[in-house]
Protein backbone atom coordinates (compact mmCIF):
# COMPACT_ATOMS: atom_id res chain seq x y z
CA UNK A 1 0.00 0.00 0.00
CA UNK A 2 1.11 3.45 -0.68
CA UNK A 3 1.43 6.07 1.50
CA UNK A 4 -0.81 8.49 0.12
CA UNK A 5 -3.33 5.68 -0.37
CA UNK A 6 -3.98 5.88 3.90
CA UNK A 7 -2.76 9.30 5.45
CA UNK A 8 -4.37 12.55 4.31
CA UNK A 9 -1.04 13.91 5.49
CA UNK A 10 -0.66 17.50 6.19
CA UNK A 11 2.83 18.82 5.08
CA UNK A 12 3.95 22.31 5.80
CA UNK A 13 4.94 24.59 3.89
CA UNK A 14 8.57 26.27 3.72
CA UNK A 15 9.83 28.55 1.62
CA UNK A 16 12.77 28.29 -0.57
CA UNK A 17 15.65 29.50 1.74
CA UNK A 18 13.86 27.17 4.48
CA UNK A 19 13.85 24.13 2.18
CA UNK A 20 17.74 24.46 1.81
CA UNK A 21 18.48 24.88 5.42
CA UNK A 22 16.16 22.12 6.46
CA UNK A 23 17.21 19.45 3.71
CA UNK A 24 20.98 19.58 5.28
CA UNK A 25 19.58 19.06 8.73
CA UNK A 26 16.46 16.34 8.19
CA UNK A 27 15.83 13.34 5.83
CA UNK A 28 13.12 14.77 4.40
CA UNK A 29 10.35 17.91 4.07
CA UNK A 30 7.37 16.50 3.53
CA UNK A 31 6.37 13.24 5.31
CA UNK A 32 5.30 12.62 8.94
CA UNK A 33 8.65 10.40 9.43
CA UNK A 34 12.16 11.71 8.99
CA UNK A 35 15.28 11.45 10.80
CA UNK A 36 17.91 14.08 12.32
CA UNK A 37 21.52 14.31 10.47
CA UNK A 38 24.62 16.45 10.66
CA UNK A 39 23.57 18.18 14.07
CA UNK A 40 25.46 18.23 17.06
CA UNK A 41 23.78 15.76 19.90
CA UNK A 42 23.12 17.99 22.23
CA UNK A 43 21.08 19.93 19.94
CA UNK A 44 19.14 17.07 18.79
CA UNK A 45 18.80 16.24 22.62
CA UNK A 46 17.53 19.65 22.97
CA UNK A 47 15.17 19.62 20.17
CA UNK A 48 13.62 16.69 21.58
CA UNK A 49 13.04 17.74 25.10
CA UNK A 50 11.54 21.49 23.54
CA UNK A 51 9.47 19.29 21.15
CA UNK A 52 7.45 17.70 23.84
CA UNK A 53 5.93 20.43 25.17
CA UNK A 54 5.22 22.54 22.02
CA UNK A 55 2.48 22.39 19.44
CA UNK A 56 4.60 22.80 16.30
CA UNK A 57 6.68 20.25 14.28
CA UNK A 58 9.66 19.60 15.09
CA UNK A 59 10.75 21.12 11.71
CA UNK A 60 9.25 24.23 12.32
CA UNK A 61 10.89 24.28 15.93
CA UNK A 62 14.39 23.59 14.44
CA UNK A 63 14.06 26.86 12.35
CA UNK A 64 12.26 29.20 14.70
CA UNK A 65 14.13 28.35 17.77
CA UNK A 66 17.39 26.51 17.07
CA UNK A 67 18.98 27.99 13.86
CA UNK A 68 20.93 30.35 13.31
CA UNK A 69 23.14 31.33 9.63
CA UNK A 70 26.52 31.85 12.21
CA UNK A 71 26.11 28.57 14.17
CA UNK A 72 25.00 26.23 11.14
CA UNK A 73 27.04 27.18 8.54
CA UNK A 74 27.41 25.02 5.17
CA UNK A 75 30.16 21.87 6.11
CA UNK A 76 30.34 19.05 3.49
CA UNK A 77 29.24 15.82 5.57
CA UNK A 78 32.85 13.45 5.97
CA UNK A 79 32.04 10.60 3.73
CA UNK A 80 35.79 9.27 4.17
CA UNK A 81 35.82 5.64 5.63
CA UNK A 82 32.17 5.04 4.87
CA UNK A 83 31.89 2.27 2.37
CA UNK A 84 34.41 0.79 4.56
CA UNK A 85 32.47 0.74 7.71
CA UNK A 86 28.92 -0.21 6.19
CA UNK A 87 31.05 -3.45 4.47
CA UNK A 88 32.37 -4.43 8.23
CA UNK A 89 28.33 -4.10 9.39
CA UNK A 90 27.14 -5.55 6.48
CA UNK A 91 29.92 -8.40 7.71
CA UNK A 92 29.63 -8.20 11.06
CA UNK A 93 25.82 -8.61 11.44
CA UNK A 94 24.49 -10.94 7.91
CA UNK A 95 27.72 -13.64 7.77
CA UNK A 96 29.14 -13.25 11.68
CA UNK A 97 25.32 -12.94 12.90
CA UNK A 98 27.00 -10.54 15.74
CA UNK A 99 23.69 -8.73 17.52
CA UNK A 100 25.59 -6.71 19.43
CA UNK A 101 26.89 -4.55 16.70
CA UNK A 102 23.38 -3.50 15.80
CA UNK A 103 23.93 -1.51 18.98
CA UNK A 104 26.39 1.14 17.72
CA UNK A 105 24.40 2.89 15.50
CA UNK A 106 21.88 5.23 16.77
CA UNK A 107 19.46 7.81 15.42
CA UNK A 108 16.78 10.09 16.58
CA UNK A 109 13.66 9.66 15.03
CA UNK A 110 10.98 12.25 14.85
CA UNK A 111 7.38 10.73 14.03
CA UNK A 112 4.94 13.04 13.68
CA UNK A 113 0.33 12.57 13.33
CA UNK A 114 0.51 9.60 14.95
CA UNK A 115 -2.70 8.15 16.55
CA UNK A 116 -2.29 7.38 20.22
CA UNK A 117 -3.18 3.65 19.26
CA UNK A 118 0.04 3.82 17.29
CA UNK A 119 1.95 5.88 19.69
CA UNK A 120 2.04 3.14 21.93
CA UNK A 121 3.47 0.37 19.78
CA UNK A 122 6.15 3.05 19.05
CA UNK A 123 6.69 3.22 22.84
CA UNK A 124 6.46 -0.45 24.06
CA UNK A 125 10.60 -1.56 23.46
CA UNK A 126 12.29 -0.83 26.73
CA UNK A 127 15.69 0.12 25.08
CA UNK A 128 14.90 3.51 23.65
CA UNK A 129 14.20 7.10 24.93
CA UNK A 130 10.89 8.92 24.38
CA UNK A 131 9.16 11.75 24.33
CA UNK A 132 6.11 12.24 23.29
CA UNK A 133 3.79 15.60 22.79
CA UNK A 134 1.79 16.38 26.10
CA UNK A 135 -2.02 16.99 26.78
CA UNK A 136 -1.16 18.81 29.61
CA UNK A 137 1.13 21.46 27.32
CA UNK A 138 -0.25 20.86 24.08
CA UNK A 139 -4.34 21.83 23.97
CA UNK A 140 -6.15 19.90 20.80
CA UNK A 141 -9.05 22.99 20.77
CA UNK A 142 -8.21 24.34 17.34
CA UNK A 143 -8.27 22.32 13.77
CA UNK A 144 -5.51 21.87 11.41
CA UNK A 145 -4.75 24.17 8.25
CA UNK A 146 -7.33 21.92 6.22
CA UNK A 147 -9.68 22.60 8.84
CA UNK A 148 -10.01 19.20 10.47
CA UNK A 149 -9.14 18.01 13.89
CA UNK A 150 -6.23 16.26 15.01
CA UNK A 151 -7.60 13.17 14.80
CA UNK A 152 -6.32 9.76 12.64
CA UNK A 153 -8.89 7.67 10.54
CA UNK A 154 -7.98 3.91 10.12
CA UNK A 155 -8.22 2.62 6.90
CA UNK A 156 -10.41 -0.07 8.27
CA UNK A 157 -13.30 1.90 8.79
CA UNK A 158 -13.03 3.25 5.66
CA UNK A 159 -13.30 0.20 4.21
CA UNK A 160 -16.00 -1.15 6.25
CA UNK A 161 -18.09 2.11 4.92
CA UNK A 162 -18.09 3.47 8.91
CA UNK A 163 -16.00 7.06 7.82
CA UNK A 164 -19.02 9.31 7.96
CA UNK A 165 -20.37 7.77 11.58
CA UNK A 166 -16.91 7.79 12.99
CA UNK A 167 -16.27 11.57 12.15
CA UNK A 168 -19.47 12.75 12.80
CA UNK A 169 -19.13 11.41 16.78
CA UNK A 170 -14.99 12.11 17.01
CA UNK A 171 -15.66 16.09 15.45
CA UNK A 172 -18.37 16.00 17.92
CA UNK A 173 -15.26 14.44 20.61
CA UNK A 174 -13.38 17.46 19.65
CA UNK A 175 -15.84 20.01 19.80
CA UNK A 176 -16.69 19.17 23.35
CA UNK A 177 -13.30 19.12 24.37
CA UNK A 178 -13.17 22.58 23.29
CA UNK A 179 -16.36 24.00 24.85
CA UNK A 180 -15.39 22.26 28.09
CA UNK A 181 -11.94 23.30 27.91
CA UNK A 182 -12.94 26.86 27.81
CA UNK A 183 -15.62 26.36 30.76
CA UNK A 184 -12.92 24.86 33.44
CA UNK A 185 -10.45 27.51 32.69
CA UNK A 186 -12.70 30.17 33.06
CA UNK A 187 -14.15 28.17 36.65
CA UNK A 188 -10.35 27.75 37.55
CA UNK A 189 -9.76 31.11 37.27
CA UNK A 190 -12.66 32.51 39.05
CA UNK A 191 -12.12 30.30 41.78
CA UNK A 192 -8.10 30.07 42.26
CA UNK A 193 -6.51 32.80 44.05
CA UNK A 194 -3.23 34.57 42.96
CA UNK A 195 -1.08 35.25 45.41
CA UNK A 196 1.25 38.74 45.47
CA UNK A 197 4.35 36.45 45.02
CA UNK A 198 2.97 34.69 41.64
CA UNK A 199 4.17 35.21 38.57
CA UNK A 200 1.78 35.56 35.49
CA UNK A 201 3.71 33.27 33.85
CA UNK A 202 3.40 30.54 36.98
CA UNK A 203 -0.28 31.18 37.28
CA UNK A 204 -1.68 31.52 33.86
CA UNK A 205 0.27 28.38 33.23
CA UNK A 206 -0.77 26.54 35.83
CA UNK A 207 -4.55 26.69 35.48
CA UNK A 208 -4.06 26.47 31.83
CA UNK A 209 -2.36 22.63 32.81
CA UNK A 210 -4.92 22.13 35.37
CA UNK A 211 -7.99 22.71 32.72
CA UNK A 212 -6.05 20.53 30.32
CA UNK A 213 -5.64 17.88 32.39
CA UNK A 214 -9.32 17.69 33.42
CA UNK A 215 -10.93 17.59 29.84
CA UNK A 216 -8.34 15.51 28.30
CA UNK A 217 -10.38 12.66 28.85
CA UNK A 218 -12.58 13.39 26.12
CA UNK A 219 -10.25 12.85 23.45
CA UNK A 220 -10.16 9.62 21.75
CA UNK A 221 -7.33 7.79 21.36
CA UNK A 222 -7.38 8.17 17.50
CA UNK A 223 -5.97 12.04 18.34
CA UNK A 224 -2.81 12.59 16.78
CA UNK A 225 0.51 13.35 18.73
CA UNK A 226 4.13 13.84 18.21
CA UNK A 227 6.55 11.22 19.51
CA UNK A 228 10.21 11.92 19.50
CA UNK A 229 12.32 8.83 19.60
CA UNK A 230 16.66 8.06 20.02
CA UNK A 231 17.47 4.24 20.03
CA UNK A 232 19.95 1.54 18.50
CA UNK A 233 20.05 0.16 15.53
CA UNK A 234 18.93 -2.99 17.34
CA UNK A 235 16.40 -1.81 18.76
CA UNK A 236 14.48 -0.08 15.72
CA UNK A 237 15.49 -3.57 13.71
CA UNK A 238 12.87 -4.99 16.38
CA UNK A 239 10.48 -1.93 17.16
CA UNK A 240 9.94 -2.56 12.57
CA UNK A 241 9.60 -6.46 13.21
CA UNK A 242 6.50 -5.66 15.87
CA UNK A 243 5.02 -3.17 13.58
CA UNK A 244 5.19 -5.18 10.43
CA UNK A 245 3.54 -8.04 12.02
CA UNK A 246 0.67 -5.68 13.65
CA UNK A 247 -3.10 -6.70 12.91
CA UNK A 248 -3.43 -2.39 12.68
CA UNK A 249 -2.74 -0.92 8.35
CA UNK A 250 -1.87 2.35 10.32
CA UNK A 251 1.04 0.54 12.49
CA UNK A 252 2.18 -1.72 9.37
CA UNK A 253 2.10 1.46 6.55
CA UNK A 254 4.13 3.45 9.71
CA UNK A 255 6.69 0.75 10.21
CA UNK A 256 7.83 1.39 6.58
CA UNK A 257 8.01 4.64 6.74
CA UNK A 258 10.29 4.36 9.31
CA UNK A 259 12.00 1.97 7.11
CA UNK A 260 12.59 4.03 4.65
CA UNK A 261 14.22 7.03 6.99
CA UNK A 262 16.39 4.76 8.88
CA UNK A 263 17.74 3.43 5.65
CA UNK A 264 19.03 7.03 5.45
CA UNK A 265 21.21 7.02 7.85
CA UNK A 266 21.98 3.35 9.17
CA UNK A 267 21.32 1.28 6.31
CA UNK A 268 23.88 -1.28 7.16
CA UNK A 269 22.53 -1.92 9.93
CA UNK A 270 18.89 -3.31 8.84
CA UNK A 271 20.51 -5.21 5.71
CA UNK A 272 18.83 -8.47 7.29
CA UNK A 273 15.36 -6.57 8.03
CA UNK A 274 14.15 -7.49 4.16
CA UNK A 275 15.60 -10.94 4.00
CA UNK A 276 13.39 -13.44 3.83
CA UNK A 277 15.60 -16.45 5.85
CA UNK A 278 15.90 -13.14 9.09
CA UNK A 279 13.28 -10.46 9.38
CA UNK A 280 10.78 -12.27 7.06
CA UNK A 281 10.70 -15.20 9.51
CA UNK A 282 10.85 -13.34 12.20
CA UNK A 283 7.66 -11.01 11.45
CA UNK A 284 5.97 -14.26 10.42
CA UNK A 285 6.76 -15.99 13.78
CA UNK A 286 5.35 -13.14 15.42
CA UNK A 287 1.91 -12.57 13.54
CA UNK A 288 1.30 -16.27 13.64
CA UNK A 289 1.89 -16.29 17.54
CA UNK A 290 -0.51 -13.50 17.84
CA UNK A 291 -2.95 -15.15 15.86
CA UNK A 292 -2.63 -18.63 16.87
CA UNK A 293 -4.39 -17.60 20.53
CA UNK A 294 -7.59 -16.33 18.10
CA UNK A 295 -10.81 -18.29 19.31
CA UNK A 296 -10.09 -19.52 22.49
CA UNK A 297 -12.06 -19.62 25.26
CA UNK A 298 -11.91 -20.57 29.13
CA UNK A 299 -14.29 -20.64 31.82
CA UNK A 300 -12.95 -19.15 35.41
CA UNK A 301 -12.16 -22.03 37.95
CA UNK A 302 -12.49 -21.61 41.59
CA UNK A 303 -9.65 -23.58 42.27
CA UNK A 304 -6.85 -20.71 44.10
CA UNK A 305 -3.82 -20.77 42.20
CA UNK A 306 -0.46 -22.23 44.19
CA UNK A 307 2.52 -20.64 43.84
CA UNK A 308 5.81 -20.52 46.22
CA UNK A 309 5.02 -16.27 46.77
CA UNK A 310 2.56 -14.25 47.88
CA UNK A 311 -1.13 -13.08 46.80
CA UNK A 312 -2.74 -10.10 48.15
CA UNK A 313 -5.01 -7.32 47.00
CA UNK A 314 -6.72 -3.46 47.53
CA UNK A 315 -9.92 -3.08 46.49
CA UNK A 316 -9.88 0.73 47.39
CA UNK A 317 -11.39 1.54 44.73
CA UNK A 318 -12.60 5.20 44.16
CA UNK A 319 -16.06 6.90 43.57
CA UNK A 320 -14.42 6.39 39.63
CA UNK A 321 -13.40 2.68 39.86
CA UNK A 322 -9.48 3.62 39.48
CA UNK A 323 -8.08 0.63 40.87
CA UNK A 324 -4.86 -1.17 42.07
CA UNK A 325 -4.18 -4.87 42.96
CA UNK A 326 -0.95 -5.95 44.41
CA UNK A 327 -1.27 -9.89 42.42
CA UNK A 328 2.03 -11.27 43.42
CA UNK A 329 5.09 -10.23 45.79
CA UNK A 330 8.14 -12.18 47.47
CA UNK A 331 7.08 -12.50 51.56
CA UNK A 332 10.32 -12.56 51.88
CA UNK A 333 10.79 -10.14 49.99
CA UNK A 334 13.28 -7.71 52.36
CA UNK A 335 15.10 -10.46 53.11
CA UNK A 336 16.22 -11.21 49.91
CA UNK A 337 17.04 -7.61 49.32
CA UNK A 338 19.17 -7.57 52.21
CA UNK A 339 20.68 -11.06 50.76
CA UNK A 340 21.66 -8.39 48.52
CA UNK A 341 23.22 -5.89 50.32
CA UNK A 342 25.15 -7.97 52.00
CA UNK A 343 26.42 -9.68 48.81
CA UNK A 344 27.36 -6.09 47.22
CA UNK A 345 29.82 -5.87 50.96
CA UNK A 346 32.09 -8.30 48.92
CA UNK A 347 32.49 -10.37 51.98
CA UNK A 348 29.93 -13.80 51.54
CA UNK A 349 28.85 -15.94 48.44
CA UNK A 350 25.21 -15.19 47.54
CA UNK A 351 24.21 -18.44 49.40
CA UNK A 352 25.53 -17.55 52.46
CA UNK A 353 24.52 -13.98 52.28
CA UNK A 354 20.70 -15.67 52.41
CA UNK A 355 21.50 -17.31 55.38
CA UNK A 356 23.24 -13.88 57.14
CA UNK A 357 19.96 -11.97 55.96
CA UNK A 358 17.47 -14.73 57.04
CA UNK A 359 19.00 -14.65 60.89
CA UNK A 360 18.89 -10.73 61.08
CA UNK A 361 16.51 -9.11 63.58
CA UNK A 362 14.28 -6.78 62.70
CA UNK A 363 16.54 -4.55 64.63
CA UNK A 364 19.32 -5.41 62.79
CA UNK A 365 17.24 -5.44 58.88
CA UNK A 366 15.90 -2.08 59.53
CA UNK A 367 19.65 -0.86 60.66
CA UNK A 368 20.73 -2.42 57.36
CA UNK A 369 17.92 -0.71 55.21
CA UNK A 370 18.64 2.54 56.52
CA UNK A 371 22.40 2.67 56.29
CA UNK A 372 21.85 1.17 52.86
CA UNK A 373 19.42 3.80 51.51
CA UNK A 374 21.35 6.81 53.36
CA UNK A 375 20.60 10.34 53.64
CA UNK A 376 18.41 10.90 50.28
CA UNK A 377 18.20 14.88 49.65
CA UNK A 378 15.39 14.30 46.34
CA UNK A 379 13.94 11.72 44.64
CA UNK A 380 16.98 11.27 42.41
CA UNK A 381 18.79 9.69 45.06
CA UNK A 382 18.34 6.23 44.92
CA UNK A 383 20.00 3.18 46.27
CA UNK A 384 22.05 0.40 45.13
CA UNK A 385 20.84 -2.52 42.66
CA UNK A 386 20.19 -4.62 45.92
CA UNK A 387 16.54 -2.81 46.15
CA UNK A 388 16.14 -5.09 42.34
CA UNK A 389 16.24 -8.42 44.62
CA UNK A 390 12.38 -8.60 44.82
CA UNK A 391 9.81 -7.48 42.46
CA UNK A 392 6.31 -6.96 42.76
CA UNK A 393 3.04 -7.76 40.30
CA UNK A 394 0.55 -5.01 40.15
CA UNK A 395 -2.82 -5.23 38.36
CA UNK A 396 -4.39 -1.28 37.48
CA UNK A 397 -7.61 -0.24 36.32
CA UNK A 398 -7.21 3.62 35.25
CA UNK A 399 -7.97 5.92 32.64
CA UNK A 400 -5.96 5.26 29.50
CA UNK A 401 -4.89 9.07 29.86
CA UNK A 402 -2.92 7.79 32.95
CA UNK A 403 -1.91 4.66 31.45
CA UNK A 404 -0.12 6.79 28.76
CA UNK A 405 2.04 8.05 31.30
CA UNK A 406 2.83 4.88 32.93
CA UNK A 407 3.39 3.30 30.00
CA UNK A 408 6.46 4.99 28.82
CA UNK A 409 8.22 3.47 31.91
CA UNK A 410 11.41 1.27 30.68
CA UNK A 411 12.73 -0.53 33.81
CA UNK A 412 9.27 -2.60 34.07
CA UNK A 413 7.61 -5.35 32.28
CA UNK A 414 3.97 -4.53 31.37
CA UNK A 415 0.94 -5.79 29.12
CA UNK A 416 -2.33 -4.05 28.32
CA UNK A 417 -5.58 -5.42 27.37
CA UNK A 418 -7.61 -3.95 24.24
CA UNK A 419 -8.33 -0.43 24.96
CA UNK A 420 -12.63 -0.33 25.51
CA UNK A 421 -15.50 0.79 27.37
CA UNK A 422 -16.29 -2.27 29.19
CA UNK A 423 -14.44 -1.05 32.19
CA UNK A 424 -16.38 2.71 32.35
CA UNK A 425 -14.97 6.23 32.61
CA UNK A 426 -13.03 8.22 35.13
CA UNK A 427 -14.84 11.60 35.50
CA UNK A 428 -11.90 14.44 36.97
CA UNK A 429 -13.05 16.29 40.07
CA UNK A 430 -13.25 19.54 38.14
CA UNK A 431 -15.51 17.92 36.41
CA UNK A 432 -17.88 17.44 38.93
CA UNK A 433 -16.71 20.19 40.88
CA UNK A 434 -17.76 22.89 38.40
CA UNK A 435 -20.97 21.27 37.41
CA UNK A 436 -19.75 20.00 34.37
CA UNK A 437 -20.59 16.33 34.81
CA UNK A 438 -23.86 15.79 32.28
CA UNK A 439 -21.89 17.56 29.26
CA UNK A 440 -18.59 15.28 29.79
CA UNK A 441 -20.39 11.92 30.57
CA UNK A 442 -22.80 12.86 27.19
CA UNK A 443 -19.58 13.02 24.96
CA UNK A 444 -18.55 9.81 26.20
CA UNK A 445 -21.59 8.15 25.94
CA UNK A 446 -21.75 9.70 22.63
CA UNK A 447 -18.48 7.70 21.82
CA UNK A 448 -19.45 4.11 23.37
CA UNK A 449 -22.30 4.20 20.90
CA UNK A 450 -19.74 4.87 18.14
CA UNK A 451 -17.67 1.69 19.84
CA UNK A 452 -20.66 -0.55 19.70
CA UNK A 453 -21.27 -0.12 16.94
CA UNK A 454 -17.79 -0.81 15.45
CA UNK A 455 -17.12 -3.78 17.75
CA UNK A 456 -18.90 -6.87 16.16
CA UNK A 457 -17.67 -5.46 12.12
CA UNK A 458 -14.58 -4.45 12.99
CA UNK A 459 -12.75 -6.04 16.58
CA UNK A 460 -11.58 -4.83 19.31
CA UNK A 461 -8.29 -3.33 18.24
CA UNK A 462 -9.31 -1.07 15.33
CA UNK A 463 -13.04 -0.09 17.59
CA UNK A 464 -10.32 1.51 20.23
CA UNK A 465 -9.31 4.28 18.04
CA UNK A 466 -13.19 5.31 18.77
CA UNK A 467 -12.16 5.34 23.04
CA UNK A 468 -11.91 8.40 24.72
CA UNK A 469 -8.95 8.60 27.10
CA UNK A 470 -11.13 8.75 29.88
CA UNK A 471 -12.44 5.25 29.71
CA UNK A 472 -10.22 2.95 31.72
CA UNK A 473 -8.04 0.69 30.62
CA UNK A 474 -6.48 -2.64 32.70
CA UNK A 475 -3.19 -3.52 32.83
CA UNK A 476 -0.48 -5.88 34.19
CA UNK A 477 2.66 -4.02 35.60
CA UNK A 478 5.69 -6.22 36.95
CA UNK A 479 8.14 -3.59 38.81
CA UNK A 480 11.74 -4.52 41.08
CA UNK A 481 11.55 -2.16 44.18
CA UNK A 482 13.78 -0.23 43.13
CA UNK A 483 12.02 0.89 39.87
CA UNK A 484 8.66 1.03 41.99
CA UNK A 485 10.94 4.03 44.01
CA UNK A 486 11.29 6.05 41.10
CA UNK A 487 8.17 5.72 39.66
CA UNK A 488 5.63 6.31 42.76
CA UNK A 489 7.84 8.96 44.20
CA UNK A 490 7.87 11.10 40.92
CA UNK A 491 4.18 10.18 39.74
CA UNK A 492 2.92 10.61 43.33
CA UNK A 493 4.70 14.16 43.38
CA UNK A 494 1.99 17.34 43.56
CA UNK A 495 2.40 18.53 40.08
CA UNK A 496 1.49 14.82 38.62
CA UNK A 497 -2.47 14.22 37.19
CA UNK A 498 -4.78 13.37 39.75
CA UNK A 499 -5.44 10.05 37.98
CA UNK A 500 -1.70 8.23 38.14
CA UNK A 501 -1.53 9.94 41.41
CA UNK A 502 -3.80 7.49 42.92
CA UNK A 503 -2.49 4.80 41.07
CA UNK A 504 0.95 5.70 42.53
CA UNK A 505 -0.45 6.07 46.02
CA UNK A 506 -2.10 2.61 45.97
CA UNK A 507 0.90 0.82 44.72
CA UNK A 508 2.45 2.47 47.77
CA UNK A 509 -0.22 1.37 50.05
CA UNK A 510 0.41 -2.28 48.61
CA UNK A 511 3.97 -2.03 49.14
CA UNK A 512 3.88 -0.93 52.73
CA UNK A 513 0.82 -2.74 53.61
CA UNK A 514 -0.20 -5.78 52.12
CA UNK A 515 3.70 -7.09 51.34
CA UNK A 516 4.35 -5.94 54.68
CA UNK A 517 7.71 -4.06 52.98
CA UNK A 518 7.68 -1.61 56.06
CA UNK A 519 11.80 -1.25 55.22
CA UNK A 520 11.51 -0.80 51.60
CA UNK A 521 8.27 1.89 51.77
CA UNK A 522 10.22 3.45 54.50
CA UNK A 523 12.71 4.37 51.97
CA UNK A 524 10.29 5.89 50.09
CA UNK A 525 10.91 9.03 51.54
CA UNK A 526 9.20 11.41 48.84
CA UNK A 527 6.11 9.79 48.17
CA UNK A 528 3.75 12.55 48.45
CA UNK A 529 0.00 11.03 49.69
CA UNK A 530 -1.48 14.22 49.52
CA UNK A 531 -4.62 15.09 47.92
CA UNK A 532 -4.11 18.85 45.70
CA UNK A 533 -6.80 20.74 44.09
CA UNK A 534 -3.82 22.40 41.85
CA UNK A 535 -1.07 20.71 42.28
CA UNK A 536 1.42 22.00 39.41
CA UNK A 537 0.64 25.55 40.81
CA UNK A 538 1.17 24.04 44.75
CA UNK A 539 4.69 22.80 42.92
CA UNK A 540 5.59 25.70 41.01
CA UNK A 541 5.27 28.02 43.68
CA UNK A 542 7.49 26.63 45.66
CA UNK A 543 10.11 26.27 43.03
CA UNK A 544 9.63 30.01 42.24
CA UNK A 545 10.29 30.64 46.31
CA UNK A 546 13.20 28.88 46.00
CA UNK A 547 14.77 30.80 42.71
CA UNK A 548 13.43 34.05 44.45
CA UNK A 549 15.06 33.05 48.13
CA UNK A 550 18.00 30.08 47.74
CA UNK A 551 18.13 29.67 51.67
CA UNK A 552 14.54 28.48 51.82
Amino acid sequence: MLWGNMWNYLAESFTEEESLVLSRYFTNLDKPVFALINLPEVVKGALFARYSRSAKSLRRLFLDEFYNPVDFAVNPVGEVGLQRAERLYERMLSEYGDDSVAQLGGVHLACEQASNILTKVLERGRLMAYLEQSTRYVPYDKPMADGQFKYFVPDEVVRAGLESEFRATVDHLFAGYRELFEEVQQSVYATTYKEAQDSDFIYNSSVRAVALDAVRGVLPAAVLSNVGIYGSAQAYEMLIMRMRSSRLAEVREYAELIKQELDKVIPAFLTRLDRSDRGGVWVDYLATRSGSLDGLTFELATKEAQTAVSYGQVDSRDGDGTAVRLIRYQTGGERDVAAGILFELGRFEMSDAVKVAADLSESELCDLFTRYVGNRENRRHKPGRAFEQTSYLFEVECDYGAFRDLQRHRILSIEWQDLGVSLGYSIPELISDFGLEEEYTGLLERARTLYDHMLPILGTKVSSYAVPMGYRIRFLLEINAREAMHLIELRSSPQGHSEYRKVAQKMFECIANIANHRNIARSMVFVDLDQYRLGRLSSLRREERKIQDPSN
